[in-house]
């Protein structure tokens, strides 16, 4: 098998096709496939930031609008990072996102992490 070069991303074609192979090397911690790791993760989030023109809302109304989008509920988000009261709460704004969530949740609803990290209010 020839290994592929990587280019920048300029069609949605390229940009499924970068993705695709991240979710094969997502893992990989040294070599090769770590190093490709690293720059289609660059690369995504370079084509990302260009052509997806996300909104100006707080972190938890972002990843409500992602789940939307989605067709994912609470229980989907839950699975994920493994407790479904928390995530009510977050979506809830009773409490903080977590950097475990702020992770998972960008892979998850393909956001950029800076869209997770910004400041908001909770409720009491």
């Amino acid at each position: 098998m020839t290994k592929k070069h990587w280019f920048l991303l300029e069609t949605e074609e390229q940009y499924e096709d970068a993705v695709s192979r991240y979710e094969t090397v997502k893992y990989a911690t040294a070599g090769e496939d770590h190093q490709e790791k690293l720059l289609l993760a660059h690369l995504i989030e370079m084509y990302e930031n260009k052509h997806w023109d996300l909104p100006d809302v707080d972190p938890v109304e972002m990843i409500k609008i992602r789940m939307e989008d989605f067709g994912y509920r609470a229980a989907d988000l839950a699975a994920v990072y493994g407790d479904k009261g928390t995530v009510s709460k977050v979506l809830n704004y009773k409490q903080p996102l977590s950097l475990t969530m702020i992770r998972k949740f960008s892979e998850l609803l393909r956001l950029p992490i800076s869209a997770l990290t910004k400041e908001y209010e909770l409720t009491h």
